[in-house]
């Protein structure tokens, strides 16, 4: 599906509290009715805001700037079946957050956090992010896991002309004005992950994953890529968020003649699977696992005997051997408790909380819109190394890491780009992926 543009309309300001509710509901209906597609902004997404753009007032900022605070938002599923991820997350922004502040804060005013729990639902993260701006007046709000809470939030971030720093790896497809995203683009993470499989002479993937945006486009992606590289995909299977009987895929798997699997099930669903795959005599040295999804904090839950050996793609490992990073260890740990382990999703929060600092003191203002414009080619030295935010499209420039889970718990790397990707959220720079990114364009802030 052709990227649609709703960077204009996204301008616009606030409703009366009815038609907003209505126009919240109307969009993520039309999100969770197309789940299945979930395919950057979809026409039932655009025509739902714009719906009621016509009656827009113009926006409206309720931030405090005049004492020495400063209100962010956070918005984590702290319950839920999502909680076991997120909750590190939300750990590692307030340890940002209090750095910070022992610094001096930004712009001379200390940080002050809201908490919402998005209870793993995207119409409770939607709901949240409008709390967050409209009734706690921050003047950015950071968080977000799961592809369906992200595209909840975003006409509630584009109608009142707000900033979310969105940490995951997501299935790309998508650019927001009013989103930084510090997590992986598909090209720093799905096409790594995948170039390693053909390097290591893997054909036939099998996919599982959750039923919902990111493993359905994430595996648009995976099939796109097989058929341009001579790989093939020989069985793809989803199932419910939360679900824990995976003994049909699972059988599936064994009797495809697949010789490794991708896997982009989310949240404890992952508890579960591997039990199964480890049940029906798979292993990580005959049917190899790839994971999207699983970090240090999930290994633990789901039981390192269960997923020693597999593989991960990401942008950071706590094993990774600088000062920088092993600072950053000691400090969580040192907060936190020693069992805690670091893993890319909090790295990716902890830093965009910098990456925000940083433009706002670029901009010498917490107006949003100075801020958007001062982002391009703010830098920060951060944990996983240096990234750099993309101006053009919010993303930023990533190194990636394909590792290998140990009987330590850890995730150790087996191979790394050459130096920081430079997104491309679109897949416009690949042949075998014209199909995918027809019609897209790169125009994120550069539109308005």
């Amino acid at each position: 599906m052709a990227r649609t543009s709703l960077f204009h309309a996204g301008r616009a300001g606030l409703r009366s509290g009815m038609m907003r509710a209505g126009a919240a509901a109307v969009a993520v209906a039309a999100i969770m009715s197309l789940g299945g597609c979930g395919w950057g902004r979809t026409v039932a997404e655009k025509e739902a805001l714009d719906a009621t753009a016509a009656s827009a007032t113009s926006t409206t900022s309720c931030v405090d700037t005049s004492g020495s605070t400063i209100k962010v938002g956070f918005v984590n599923s702290l319950s839920g079946t999502m909680a076991i991820s997120e909750k590190t997350v939300s750990d590692s922004l307030h340890m940002a957050v209090d750095e910070i502040n022992a610094d001096g804060g930004v712009l001379g005013k200390k940080i002050e956090v809201e908490q919402q729990d998005g209870k793993s639902e995207p119409a409770t993260f939607a709901e949240k992010a409008r709390t967050l701006i409209e009734k706690q007046c921050v003047a950015a709000v950071f968080g977000g896991w799961t592809s369906s809470s992200r595209k909840a939030m975003l006409p509630v971030f584009e109608e009142d002309n707000a900033l979310l720093f969105y940490p995951l790896q997501y299935e790309g497809m998508e650019a927001s004005p009013n989103i930084f995203y510090s997590g992986a683009a598909p090209n720093q993470q799905i096409v790594p992950a995948l170039d390693y499989l053909k390097e290591k002479g893997y054909k036939k993937l099998f996919l599982v994953g959750s039923d919902y945006v990111f493993p359905q486009t994430a595996n648009r992606v995976v099939k796109a890529y097989a058929e341009g590289n001579g790989m093939e995909v020989v069985g793809e299977e989803y199932t419910p968020m939360g679900s824990t009987d995976f003994t049909t895929i699972v059988n599936k798997l064994k009797f495809s003649g697949a010789d490794a699997v991708v896997n982009t099930l989310n949240g404890d669903s992952n508890v579960a699977f591997f039990k199964e795959y480890k049940a029906s005599g798979l292993t990580a040295e005959s049917t190899p696992v790839i994971s999207m999804s699983i970090a240090e904090e999930e290994v633990a839950s789901i039981g390192v005997d269960n997923v020693d050996g597999q593989l991960t793609a990401w942008n950071y490992y706590q094993t990774l051997d600088s000062a920088t990073n092993k600072t950053f260890v000691k400090n969580f740990k040192a907060k936190y408790g020693e069992n805690r382990p670091t893993s890319d999703p909090m790295e990716s929060a902890y830093t965009s909380v910098y990456l925000w600092k940083a433009m706002v003191e670029k901009a010498k203002s917490f107006d949003v819109d100075k801020v958007k414009a001062a982002a391009d080619g703010v830098t920060f030295d951060a944990p996983e190394g240096k990234v750099t935010v993309d101006g053009k499209n919010h993303h930023i420039y990533k190194t990636s890491y394909i590792g290998k889970i140990g009987k330590d718990k850890l995730i150790h790397t087996v191979w790394k780009s050459d130096g920081p990707i430079k997104p491309d959220p679109y897949l416009t720079t690949y042949d075998w992926a014209k199909s995918l990114s027809a019609g897209a364009t790169d125009s994120t802030s550069k539109s308005e």
